[in-house]
């Protein structure tokens, strides 16, 4: 999140793509940061699953990653 905080900063659009096991931490992270990046998540778990499975989640979510860094 604070890549994406820098990036941002700077004027760069940025997105994080999470599983959604993480989405209580983001938001707590970003009440910490004062920061509400923009953020897409993707069903959990990612780690066990083929490269093929990572690129069905990657095209079900590529409408909204890219909404999410082309809104502002």
């Amino acid at each position: 999140m604070h890549d994406i905080t820098n990036l941002e900063e700077r004027g760069i659009p940025a997105a994080f793509i999470a599983s959604t096991e993480f989405i209580d931490a983001a938001e707590a992270q970003s009440r910490a940061l004062g920061f509400e990046p923009a953020r897409v998540f993707v069903p959990h778990p990612i780690q066990d699953r083929t490269d093929d499975e990572i690129r069905v989640l990657a095209r079900a979510a590529l409408e909204e990653i890219l909404a999410a860094v082309s809104e502002g």
